[in-house]
């Protein structure tokens, strides 16, 4: 017979910032599943299209940080636990796409952006807000931001070069793994966000789209 195990507050803030650290240092995080790109071949591209695409998969790097960061601060916060280990579990998935797309980065010569500590942090703080409210809200949360990323995500695979099936792969594979999440959250109760709050969720999305293109 086994036994759950219950952690103590400070278990808890060390576990956040062992997470944190896995999450922000490079080649620290372990996927759970092989990368879909390693079946694809390589495509040869041009300089401007491997800039374009590193650009790309570095915005896709942060937005997993981001989602690291919000989940773990839900988690930290959450009410009930069963929406705690629901929020860890979605976590665990989104270690995957957090690899992967440092992976590609990686082989694009390119590297992941400087920012993301500030934006792990930022994110941290509004998870952990959320869970704060109501657990309502948080899934209501996790919905609305798998639902900006889906979006965000067509955009980037019709940017694509035509021959990039291994950025093609992973981006197809992390879309299919972001919807679930969404509707995961709101068959668990989430509150569905009302339009003008979604609104100023994609603007915050593009201040962050923007800023790690490059850098």
């Amino acid at each position: 017979m086994t036994t759950q195990r219950h952690y103590s507050p400070i278990d808890r803030l060390l576990l956040q910032a062992d997470t944190a650290m896995r999450t922000l240092l490079p080649f620290s995080g372990q996927p759970y599943r092989p990368s879909p790109a390693i079946v694809q071949p390589d495509a040869q591209m041009s300089e401007t299209d491997t800039r374009h695409v590193a650009g790309l998969m570095r915005i896709n790097h942060t937005g997993e940080v981001c989602a690291q960061a919000l989940y773990q601060g839900q988690a930290l916060t959450a009410k009930l636990p069963q929406v705690r280990a629901a929020m860890e579990h979605a976590a665990e998935e989104e270690i995957d796409h957090l690899a992967w797309c440092e992976q590609r980065i990686r082989q694009l010569g390119s590297h992941p952006s400087v920012l993301n500590p500030l934006f792990y942090g930022l994110s941290f703080g509004i998870g952990a807000a959320a869970g704060l409210i109501s657990d309502k809200v948080s899934l209501g949360f996790v919905a609305a931001t798998e639902n900006q990323v889906c979006k965000h995500l067509d955009e980037h695979l019709e940017q694509l070069p035509a021959g990039d099936e291994k950025s093609r792969a992973i981006l197809e594979q992390m879309r299919i793994d972001e919807e679930h999440h969404a509707e995961s959250a709101l068959d668990a109760g989430g509150f569905r966000f009302p339009a003008p709050v979604r609104f100023g969720m994609s603007l915050l999305a593009k201040v962050m789209t923007k800023s790690t293109y490059r850098i």
